[in-house]
């Protein structure tokens, strides 16, 4: 019995040290909204269980979430000249945009676990030309790093 309760306790604390290591490792990405109508970082890179913070170090700018894997369970949006934290669970390609200046091309890309399953479905976003420019030329991107 008394093994029985040591490899319990010992499971027990692995399964601990494997959790906090795991939340230990989990970044916080942080963009700024820029003078010039762009983020800071155009394209992240993260893993799930990252987060991203928006800040905003221009007025006028916000996060609007256009696109992700899960299209029904986008994350929420923010509010003008405000500051936007999102922790991104699911894996995959997300976009979004600054929504007075979306038709002009502020858009961002989230790359969640290296995943693109849902590349396709991203770039058939109906967007205005030069919106639609941006994107392609942050898709290449991504795709090449």
């Amino acid at each position: 019995m008394k093994t029985f309760m040591r490899i319990i306790f010992t499971l027990l604390i692995f399964l601990n040290l494997v959790i906090i290591s795991k939340a230990a490792l989990a970044e916080t990405i942080q963009i700024e909204f820029t003078e010039n109508d762009s983020y800071s970082l155009e394209i992240a890179y993260i893993d799930a269980g990252d987060t991203i913070e928006w800040l905003p170090k221009n007025e006028g700018h916000n996060v609007e979430f256009i696109a992700g894997p899960k299209m029904d369970e986008l994350p929420n949006n923010s509010k003008i000249n405000e500051s936007h934290s999102v922790l991104f669970k699911t894996p995959g390609v997300y976009l979004y945009g600054c929504t007075p200046h979306l038709n002009m091309g502020m858009l961002g890309l989230i790359i969640v676990g290296n995943d693109f399953h849902n590349l396709n479905e991203v770039n058939k976003i109906e967007l205005s030309y030069v919106a639609n420019s941006v994107l392609n030329r942050l898709i290449r991107t991504a795709q090449s790093n």
